[in-house]
């Protein structure tokens, strides 16, 4: 559950900021505080109790609850909470969908890349290639 929180705390710290807030120095339970203080923010202007989204969402209002105050939450949860406030839209906003580049294109073949790579450490036996010299013996 909290691999869900960190990558819902990952996606706020790159998501779009009007230079209100600075994200990167936040701790992750702020970041957490700060969705809750929206969620409830949106939920109000809406004029719906957490009973009634609770309702529309099919989440229990305990959950909604605990969302609100920034305690931990699911991934499922938080897109239920967003359907439910019709806020699902703004995703595009903070996490947009990234194109790649005709070079990244060629490079894939086409297909789409799944994996990240470590880059390789030199290993003991080999020390790498030799620094470049001017010919001096």
């Amino acid at each position: 559950m909290r691999s869900f929180m960190r990558f819902i705390v990952n996606i706020l710290v790159y998501a779009y900021d009007n230079g209100q807030m600075d994200y990167q120095d936040m701790s992750d339970g702020s970041i957490l505080r700060e969705i809750g203080i929206r969620l409830r923010r949106e939920r109000l202007d809406l004029n719906l109790t957490q009973q009634g989204l609770a309702n529309k969402t099919g989440v229990a209002r305990r959950t909604i609850q605990k969302a609100e105050h920034g305690e931990v939450t699911t991934l499922a949860t938080l897109v239920s909470i967003l359907r439910g406030l019709k806020l699902l839209s703004r995703l595009d906003q903070f996490l947009p969908q990234k194109a790649l580049s005709p070079v990244q294109l060629i490079k894939l073949k086409g297909k789409e890349r799944r994996r990240a790579r470590s880059k390789k450490k030199p290993s003991p036996k080999d020390p790498g290639p030799t620094p470049w010299t001017w010919g001096e013996s």
